[in-house]
Parts: structure tokens; C-alpha cells; sequence
């Protein structure tokens, strides 16, 4: 558990960094100048595609550790991972069900 833990922590950063690259990525392309190229972000790609990617996917591995840890929590049940870091993936979640569903960005 302290390992898949770790692991959806990973993927949840680069969740927040794929959210913020589209951003940024969209509001070049919105404010670009008519016939100038446009560049992306990050200039090897990639490493953006992996963070996209890892990012994306995030929340899947976010619905098997919640459904992992929160009946362990519930139980009383000791787990093998640092306290914040279990909240940080739960809270997480609760954000990213919220981006992929109810956001209009």
C-alpha cells in the first residue's frame, strides 16, 4: 500500500501539472497573434505527453486506492502510508471527479 501510494501521489502531481499545461496551452492559443507559429509549453514533447498521460490516468488509479483505503480507514485499520498523503490522494479525487465531470474548462 505505501508503494501504490506513493505511486497515485505521483500520478495526481502530474495531474495538476497536465491541468495547468492546458491552461497555459489555451490561453496562448487564444492570444495568439494571426500567422505567428505557435510554440507549446514544454519544448520536449515528451515529457509533456507524459505528464498528460500520467495525469489523465490519475484518476482511475485514484478510484482503486480510494476504494482500497477509505474501507481501511473506516475499519480502524492501520495503513502503511504517511496520514497526509492518504489525504492528499482521497481530496484529490473529490477534485478530479469534479474536473472530469462537472467542469466546463
Amino acid at each position: 500500500m505505501r508503494f501504490f501510494s506513493k505511486f497515485v501521489f505521483i500520478c495526481n502531481l502530474c495531474f495538476i501539472a497536465a491541468v495547468i499545461l492546458r491552461l497555459v496551452e489555451r490561453g496562448r492559443k487564444i492570444n495568439l497573434e494571426q500567422g505567428g507559429p505557435f510554440k507549446n509549453v514544454i519544448s520536449f514533447q515528451p515529457l509533456e505527453s507524459t505528464l498528460i498521460i500520467l495525469g489523465y490516468s490519475a484518476v482511475l488509479f485514484n478510484i482503486i486506492f480510494v476504494l482500497i483505503a477509505l474501507p481501511m480507514m473506516l475499519a480502524k485499520r492501520t495503513i502503511a502510508a504517511p496520514k497526509f498523503l492518504i489525504w492528499f490522494n482521497v481530496i484529490l479525487f473529490i477534485v478530479q471527479l469534479y474536473y472530469f465531470f462537472f467542469s466546463k474548462i
